[in-house]
């Protein structure tokens, strides 16, 4: 069993930075795969970013490329997402989630992820 818990979401202006974290219970962190995901007012929840286990493979949803940075500290049971030049379409609650079972070639969105944090809000206001 893993237990997530987001933090760093708030109200941000357009074209200005957050730092999201979410940190894990549990000994085997590093023998999953993290990803972020988003769902803003009326709409599905969708990918934002992943990465595997290690550390040494990411990837973004062509929204978020070249603005998200997806990185892990194994050694602090932390996933954290780097988000800049957020725009007002960028508001949404942010998911972390953890994936036990999925090959490291998987695609995200495709992984049925195992466990699920409650949510941070993020707000960009134009």
């Amino acid at each position: 069993q893993v237990q997530l818990v987001e933090s760093g979401g708030g109200l941000v202006q357009t074209g200005g930075s957050l730092r999201l974290s979410c940190a894990a219970s549990g000994r085997t962190f590093s023998s999953y795969r993290m990803g972020w995901f988003r769902q803003a007012p009326g709409k599905e929840r969708e990918f934002v970013a992943g990465i595997s286990r290690a550390g040494g493979r990411t990837s973004y949803a062509d929204s978020v490329k070249g603005r998200f940075t997806i990185s892990r500290e194994n050694a602090k049971n932390t996933v954290y997402l780097q988000m800049n030049s957020l725009k007002p379409e960028d508001t949404a609650v942010y998911y972390c989630a953890a994936d036990r079972l999925g090959g490291e070639l998987t695609p995200f969105e495709q992984a049925p992820m195992d466990y699920w944090g409650q949510g941070t809000q993020v707000t960009v206001s134009s």
